[in-house]
């Protein structure tokens, strides 16, 4: 069974990033899944939807693989 949401750490370790370098993914790249924040404050968690991080991997895969070819 899929996990649907991951957490912000779970996100970098999936994608083999850095915290840093999801900060600025998610900053520079408006077809990266949005965070989800639950909560107001600022210490609330924040989770990535598991299937909206698939379907961005998917699609970042086609395009290099056009660009690749």
């Amino acid at each position: 069974m899929q996990p649907i949401r991951v957490t912000y750490n779970q996100t970098c370790e999936l994608l083999s990033i850095s915290r840093d370098a999801l900060r600025l993914l998610v900053q520079q790249d408006p077809t990266f899944p949005r965070p989800i924040k639950y909560g107001n404050n600022r210490q609330s968690p924040v989770y990535f939807d598991y299937a909206d991080l698939l379907e961005w991997h998917q699609k970042q895969k086609a395009i290099y693989a056009v660009v690749g070819a």
